[in-house]
């Protein structure tokens, strides 16, 4: 084995393997995934919020979740329910937001 550097006709097809490899999708994000982080990335995690595509169930559930922990917090005034409402009503707000950015195409 020797530890100069390769002919050149084997160095051409190891870099044709190294850029067909690169281009593989699914590889790249196995490989990532298995990396170790010690704590989490915070511009790859506005990345991906900013990235959220909501479907159109998901906006549907989560408004129909909010108006019912709204009407259910006016009527009995329960801080629980109150809280429940203030911690959801946000997300759905911005996923409501989300989908009608993605259905004007901005």
């Amino acid at each position: 084995m020797s530890i100069g550097r390769l002919p050149d006709h084997e160095q051409r097809i190891l870099d044709e393997m190294e850029r067909a490899l690169r281009r593989d999708r699914r590889l790249d994000r196995r490989l990532r995934t298995l990396r170790v982080r010690r704590r989490p990335d915070p511009a790859r995690i506005l990345a991906r919020l900013a990235g959220y595509r909501p479907r159109v169930w998901t906006v549907v559930v989560l408004c129909a979740v909010t108006v019912g922990l709204l009407v259910a917090g006016i009527a009995t005034s329960a801080p629980g329910v109150i809280w429940a409402f203030a911690a959801i009503c946000p997300l759905t707000l911005y996923a409501a937001f989300r989908l009608m950015c993605r259905w004007c195409g901005t």
